[in-house]
């Protein structure tokens, strides 16, 4: 009798395998949820079960969202959001100022989930591996905001101890109008910035002797890569649907938004591997010798 229960199961698991309907997920809706979630903690585990779902569905859905509704995305309390000419300097030649740094890492890690999150929500009609590529991004970013918001807690300090500001956000609202353009801006301006700090950022960690948060600022920057590597890959799949020169439309758009400013030095190394082309690298060199020329 045993033996027959256990034949019939393995037909029916069978049977059910075969016939199985591919798992549909409408994740905006999980998404918006993120997006407006204020406490840092369950945004970040909001987002990471999102990807989780996202990574087993066959299939996804998108829901037309009212844009106005995540003009403003969940944040906490605190930290104080200021101008950032209101910020004192993280020096890193002390204990305070290297906490202040982490706190400020802290707090771009957390604006880049939401950033990941609005850019999955935001716009319509792009190929289904867009939106898989940016829940993937926010989930990484998640996991990022959780390994500094532990190391913080090392130095008996938590995310909102500082004052930060919100210029992250403000690229944001400005490029909400057009994919290409937040492509362009946000990930291959702002969060390639990152990939030209960061490895300063470790070895200003290490010469002090934390070597744990030189570990953790490495294993951020090798991701990062992935990260604007994507925001470029879907920039040039926009030029290329629009029928516009890549290059020619990345260096319209960064002086329509910076005037041309782009700040110094330049990670050129990292920013190959995330998608920059000889042109690109070419146009930052000039870009920083000149600036280093002018002043």
């Amino acid at each position: 009798m045993r033996g027959a229960i256990i034949i019939l199961w393995a037909i029916l698991r069978d049977h059910v395998a075969l016939h199985q309907v591919p798992l549909m997920v409408n994740f905006q809706i999980q998404a918006v949820e993120a997006l407006h979630e204020s406490n840092p903690v369950q945004k970040c585990r909001l987002t990471t079960a999102l990807q989780a779902e996202l990574a087993s569905a066959e299939d996804i859905t998108t829901l037309i969202t009212d844009s106005a509704s995540i003009n403003t995305p969940g944040v906490p309390d605190k930290p104080e959001l200021v101008h950032p000419r209101e910020l004192s300097r993280r020096g890193s030649g002390t204990a305070a100022g290297r906490l202040a740094l982490l706190h400020a890492i802290s707090h771009i890690e957390f604006n880049a989930i939401n950033l990941a999150l609005d850019a999955a929500i935001r716009f319509r009609g792009l190929p289904e591996q867009y939106y898989r590529d940016w829940i993937l991004v926010a989930a990484d970013e998640a996991r990022h905001y959780f390994m500094l918001a532990d190391r913080l807690a090392d130095f008996n300090a938590k995310y909102g101890d500082y004052p930060a500001h919100q210029g992250l956000w403000d690229m944001a609202l400005r490029t909400a109008h057009d994919p290409l353009d937040r492509m362009a801006m946000v990930p291959r301006i702002l969060e390639a910035r990152g990939l030209d700090v960061t490895p300063a950022m470790i070895k200003q960690f290490e010469g002090a002797g934390d070597v744990q948060t030189a570990k953790i600022l490495r294993q951020i920057l090798r991701e990062e890569v992935a990260h604007v590597e994507a925001g470029s890959r879907w920039f040039r799949y926009l030029c290329k649907l629009r029928g516009v020169e890549a290059e020619a439309t990345w260096f319209e758009r960064v002086d329509h938004y910076l005037k041309g400013d782009v700040r110094c030095p330049v990670n050129l190394e990292d920013r190959s591997r995330a998608g920059f082309n000889k042109t690109e690298l070419e146009w930052l060199k000039t870009t920083c010798r000149n600036k280093a020329i002018s002043r």
